[in-house]
């Protein structure tokens, strides 16, 4: 084993070399943990307490919470992808450019501004929790979709036109059936953020639970143990929808992996 072949840039490692270094520093984290609990200062909570912050959300409900925030979630990445992807395929059309470019610059709108005026139009708060994800993953969805249009090679369209394509046919089969593989990738990348999201928009409707509710009752009371175990569960259960969302790319479009 020549362990020299791990620091050389653009390497291509066989399959055990790749889960022994991934064992490694799986190794290192758990040690800078341990390390970080041991001493008069802890930097983190021990690993005995985050197991227990484990069992007692559990035994509180830690499922039902789980479900809510991936029902919230569910709800607004559909609603998101529809609008979304309605808005970039018209992107290649003139007269709607300037309407899509402008919506991909409102994400630079904070969050705070967003909330205010959907406050004035929406009574209910598991609405409003519903529509600030919409907008937030929507302003990022259009952006990163109107970036896959543009790559789309010039060849490709005029191969397209070559065949007799209509410019309505062009869109069809070229940019919207030939970039549909491309879209989930883009749902898988923009969805991390959007969950990434929960804590701060489920606070909007404690009432309603979640993983966001949970973890933001925990800091008010101080309980580390429960923090650190809710950290874990959204990110396992981030990268399961992660996870999951590539397995569906690569069983649908096939091609993709080529």
């Amino acid at each position: 084993m020549n362990i020299k072949s791990w620091f050389r840039p653009f390497e291509k490692l066989s399959k055990q070399h790749s889960t022994l270094i991934a064992a490694i520093w799986i190794v290192l984290l758990l040690g800078f943990w341990f390390f970080g609990t041991s001493g008069e200062t802890k930097l983190f909570p021990p690993p005995d307490m985050a197991w227990q912050g484990f069992k007692d959300l559990y035994q509180e409900g830690l499922v039902v919470h789980i479900i809510s925030s991936l029902w919230l979630c569910l709800q607004a990445t559909m609603i998101s992808i529809a609008f979304s992807l309605f808005m970039a395929y018209l992107y290649p059309i003139p007269a709607f450019r300037p309407v899509v470019a402008m919506l991909s610059q409102m994400r630079y709108l904070p969050l705070t501004g967003i909330t205010f005026y959907l406050a004035m139009v929406v009574s209910n708060a598991r609405t409003m929790q519903i529509w600030v994800l919409v907008i937030f993953m929507s302003l990022y969805f259009i952006t990163s979709l109107m970036g896959v249009l543009k790559s789309i090679p010039q060849a490709e369209l005029d191969h397209a036109r070559s065949l007799g394509c209509s410019r309505w046919e062009v869109l069809w089969e070229v940019v919207i059936k030939g970039r549909l593989d491309y879209v989930i990738e883009v749902l898988r990348q923009n969805l991390a953020i959007t969950w990434m999201m929960l804590v701060t928009v489920e606070s909007i409707l404690i009432a309603a639970g979640g993983l966001g509710v949970l973890i933001k009752n925990s800091d008010k009371f101080m309980n580390h143990g429960r923090i650190v175990a809710l950290q874990i569960v959204i990110l396992l259960v981030g990268l399961g929808i992660d996870w999951f969302l590539n397995f569906l790319r690569k069983s649908m479009f096939r091609y993709s992996k080529l």
